[in-house]
């Protein structure tokens, strides 16, 4: 298990086993949250042993499966709602952890959170969020369809909020992007 820091509050990991628990504590996590549907992969523990083994290593354990490439905006407002109620830091996990950096990324858009941070924080972490970047710009207002809609029309009319320009947006890039001023 390689831990992988979003924030103080957060990193992220791929997928652990129960026996990684009893580092994550000597580690100084406090709280897990899995991220990983059950029965996702046949190589995986179901949520039932990692919680067992997270509760005798003394962490906190919260269920919040969500299904590989379908992250909604109310799966990254669940994740924002478990975080500020778990003890910190918390470490979140999925198969590789990109579900997770997702989620976090488009609650922290949603917050209001510079862009430019959000990526800086993941790409540190290892996690390319560019793809999404238009969509956490938007405060996850926009659907992953129409942010992977814009992404292949090279964004000729940037992301769109009931039918109005996405917030964020100055002179055809994202607030805080580089770019040749206009």
């Amino acid at each position: 298990m390689e831990a992988k820091r979003l924030d103080r509050d957060l990193s992220v990991t791929e997928q652990v086993a129960p026996s990684d628990l009893a580092d994550a504590a000597r580690a100084g996590f406090r709280a897990v949250i899995c991220n990983r549907p059950d029965g996702e992969g046949a190589d995986q523990p179901n949520f039932s042993e990692i919680e067992a083994a997270a509760r005798a290593a003394g962490l906190e354990a919260r269920y919040l499966p969500v299904e590989s490439g379908k992250v909604s905006d109310g799966d990254a407002a669940a994740f924002d709602a478990a975080l500020s109620a778990l003890p910190k830091p918390v470490l979140a996990y999925c198969r590789t952890g990109t579900r997770s950096a997702t989620l976090w990324s488009l609650s922290e858009g949603a917050k209001g959170r510079p862009l430019p941070e959000i990526l800086s924080a993941t790409k540190a972490a290892g996690y390319d969020m560019n793809g999404a970047a238009r969509r956490i710009a938007a405060g996850g207002r926009i659907s992953a369809a129409d942010a992977a809609a814009d992404l292949l029309e090279g964004h000729a009319q940037g992301p769109r909020v009931d039918g109005q320009a996405a917030p964020g947006r100055q002179g055809g890039r994202l607030s805080g992007e580089a770019g040749p001023a206009s």
